[in-house]
């Protein structure tokens, strides 16, 4: 059902504010009242995301809870999951903000959203800018700019005490 001017109608989530499933194939988290897919963040042109990918069922619940929880918590304002069984989880924060990349990390951390190797060492994942999804660099055209390495030992999984952009 949507609202004046095209809006989706919202409602509580379990954890976040307002909450809009299935909206464009995304189901969206939002922690201010006013849900808008352009909403607004201190700087939307460093706007990106760390991503958390999932391939069935389980994965996506579990994905859309971790959407949900991390907005309630004030890890990160918006958030976003594919509505459908195999896709990806993107938690949004202003990139060139040290302190929100570590929250955001620390989250991922804690509930185990990054997978590890064969010899138990973290993958390097990788933060994208907005900029470069609207630009179309994917696959081996994306180059990124900020990683996990840049935080975080990915042999000890511990967040390292000075990172640097």
């Amino acid at each position: 059902m949507f609202r004046p001017f095209g809006r989706p109608k919202s409602h509580a989530g379990k954890y976040a504010p307002n909450t809009i499933q299935n909206f464009g194939g995304w189901d969206w988290y939002f922690a201010f009242p006013d849900t808008s897919i352009s909403a607004p963040m201190s700087n939307r042109q460093n706007s990106g995301k760390w991503m958390y990918f999932f391939q069935d069922k389980q994965g996506r619940a579990f994905a859309n809870e971790m959407c949900d929880l991390a907005v309630g918590q004030g890890i990160v304002q918006e958030a976003k999951a594919s509505a459908k069984d195999e896709g990806v989880a993107c938690f949004y924060i202003d990139g060139t903000d040290i302190t929100a990349h570590q929250r955001v990390i620390r989250f991922f951390l804690d509930h185990n959203m990054i997978q590890r190797t064969k010899t138990g060492r973290l993958y390097n994942i990788s933060f994208k800018f907005d900029q470069q999804t609207r630009g179309g660099q994917y696959g081996t055209d994306f180059a990124a700019q900020i990683k996990l390495e840049q935080f975080v030992n990915l042999e000890t999984g511990e967040m390292l005490p000075n990172p640097k952009l």
